[in-house]
């Protein structure tokens, strides 16, 4: 009898300590929410992924210009070129040209004072250098020039012209009275500046100055030409 107890004593726990099948159904942990089951997120790694190379894009809009930096070295230098090929001829209308010669045929007398000899015939004038009006020629080419005058003299009168620089006497035609009228020639060579006057001049001194000629023939001449224009 005493070792039927001690059996039943050891054999009570264990039954008491089997769950019945109504309660297990709602055994639930502590820490776990009712009726609600974990939220499972998939996380992927895009370090580990790599793709296939994209094409090229277009071209970008160029950006604003930066500042000019400063200038750099000299470089060294370089080997000397092959000579080129003659160039074509140049236009001779290009070539720097002044000239003009004219006559009078008309005689003349001096008068009381200074007497600039004006011309009425025009055998050259292209570029219109010698005005007609006041006798005399202007320089628009700077160079040197060539200046050459003709005049026939008169019986028993005296002939005394210069040739003027702007306002300075240059060369002298000259003859003395005479019972014959001769022809007499001056030339010179004048280095011209721009808007430089050359033109010839008459004066009376004690004796009449006279020049002669005639509606038929020209006697008288005054001519100039540009040799050599200014090298600038």
């Amino acid at each position: 009898m005493e070792s039927w107890c001690l059996r039943l004593l050891l054999f009570l726990p264990l039954v008491c300590s089997v769950p019945s099948p109504s309660r297990s159904r709602h055994c639930r942990r502590c820490c776990d929410q009712p009726d609600q089951l974990p939220e499972v997120r998939t996380v992927i790694n895009m370090t580990i992924l790599k793709g296939d190379k994209g094409d090229r894009g277009d071209m970008g809009t160029p950006g604003k210009p930066g500042l000019l930096g400063p200038p750099g070295d000299r470089g060294p230098l370089g080997l000397k070129g092959s000579k080129g090929q003659a160039g074509a001829p140049g236009d001779p209308c290009k070539i720097p040209q002044s000239s003009f010669s004219v006559g009078r045929r008309k005689s003349l007398h001096s008068l009381e004072y200074y007497q600039a000899l004006v011309f009425d015939t025009v055998f050259v004038n292209p570029f219109e250098h010698f005005n007609m009006f006041k006798g005399k020629f202007y320089c628009y080419v700077p160079g040197i020039y060539f200046f050459n005058m003709n005049i026939h003299t008169w019986n028993f009168k005296e002939t005394y012209l210069h040739l003027m620089h702007n306002d300075k006497e240059q060369v002298i035609l000259y003859a003395q009275p005479s019972e014959r009228s001769i022809m007499q020639s001056q030339s010179v060579m004048l280095n011209l500046a721009l808007n430089d006057e050359v033109w010839v001049r008459l004066y009376k001194r004690e004796r009449e100055n006279a020049i002669y000629s005639d509606n038929v023939d020209v006697y008288i001449t005054f001519n100039g030409y540009l040799v050599s224009p200014t090298v600038t």
